[in-house]
């Protein structure tokens, strides 16, 4: 009999990976729950704290982590931390279910240090990104935001009916997606249902057949940048593509261009982009993530006018919950069963 502890919060519920678990592997097994009052208590970082050191972001101490896990065969999380510190005082763990795209509250040379196998959950959240993005792009294009926030201010915008004003439909624009991974691939298709041009840009991948006949381009960066009258970021963060997006970047687009950024912050110049918006360069952005968060009260880029922000939640759904968490119990049962696992670290 298995014992397989689960730390979840109160976006990743434990109980949804228990039931989900139960549901592939029966009740033989030990199962015992913890939630984390994450996301309303912020996360800490790696480089803060002695001792988790190689940790990007986790929440929870390693001693009530240690005290929770104990003796258990399996462990599933999704923020809690595993160091090498800790992993030496946990002899009988031997599966590590992180339930992100990336293991980064795991020590991940430590775990194969210590013969610990960890998986996670890839594409859990590319749908929900997928279509918070289309809803960015249409709140910059149609105005929404403009009109929303004017009329709480008590100004009704009859100018925004206006030819020379109004906004534009997706069905006669350029949208250039940059990185053509889970997320961007989705963009891909939902925006070719509104008919939409589209440009894609990514040294590392080919289009599918179906974007092929669709007319979707592939193209470099310069072009895609040239001749999109929107650019959406869904890169992951390397060393490549750290800061891809600056003054030379957005010197390149479009005047009149909006620029959205629903992946990560340090893809990004935010200071440039602030320069590029300020100076009327940009028409907008839409930006979900950003390289500091929470975002200080004073940055620059709140008191811009032509800019939407949401507080990283563009991941955030129901189904981002229980799709995790059927990935994380499937790869639970693999590991009883003696199979390999679908997504090993």
């Amino acid at each position: 009999m298995a014992e397989i502890a689960i730390i979840g919060d109160l976006f990743m519920l434990p109980e949804v990976f228990a039931q989900k678990i139960e549901t592939v592997c029966g009740n033989d097994h030990t199962i015992r729950t913890m939630q984390q009052p994450w996301p309303d208590v912020p996360m800490e970082h790696g480089y803060a704290v002695a001792g988790m050191d190689g940790l990007k972001e986790y929440f929870g101490t390693a001693e009530e982590v240690l005290d929770f896990v104990g003796d258990a065969d399996i462990f599933v999380t999704h923020l809690a931390p595993l160091s090498r510190a800790m992993m030496e005082q946990l002899p009988n763990l031997r599966l590590v279910a992180v339930s992100r795209g990336g293991p980064v509250s795991i020590d991940m040379q430590a775990s194969r240090d210590n013969n610990i196998l960890v998986v996670n959950t890839p594409g859990r959240n590319a749908t929900a990104v997928a279509e918070f993005t289309i809803g960015a792009i249409l709140a910059e294009t149609r105005l929404i935001r403009e009109g929303h926030e004017s009329l709480r201010a008590g100004d009704w915008r009859g100018d925004l009916y206006r030819a020379d004003r109004t906004g534009r439909e997706l069905n006669e624009m350029t949208v250039g997606v940059i990185g053509y991974g889970n997320i961007g691939t989705r963009v891909v298709r939902l925006l070719r249902a509104f008919g939409t041009n589209v440009l894609v840009c990514d040294p590392y991948v080919q289009l599918s057949e179906q974007d092929r006949r669709d007319g979707v381009r592939h193209v470099s960066l310069e072009e895609l940048l040239a001749g999109s009258d929107v650019v959406t970021m869904h890169p992951r963060v390397t060393p490549e593509t750290q800061g891809m997006i600056g003054k030379d970047a957005f010197a390149a687009m479009k005047k009149g261009a909006i620029f959205i950024n629903t992946a990560r912050g340090p893809l990004v110049d935010y200071d440039a982009l602030y320069d590029a918006l300020h100076s009327g360069h940009l028409g907008g952005a839409m930006l979900e993530t950003f390289a500091v968060e929470p975002v200080p009260p004073d940055w620059p880029l709140l008191q811009l006018p032509n800019v939407t922000l949401t507080p990283h939640i563009a991941g955030a759904s129901v189904r981002t919950v229980t799709f995790a968490a059927e990935q994380a119990a499937e790869e639970v049962r693999r590991f009883l069963a003696g199979e390999p696992p679908i997504n090993p670290n």
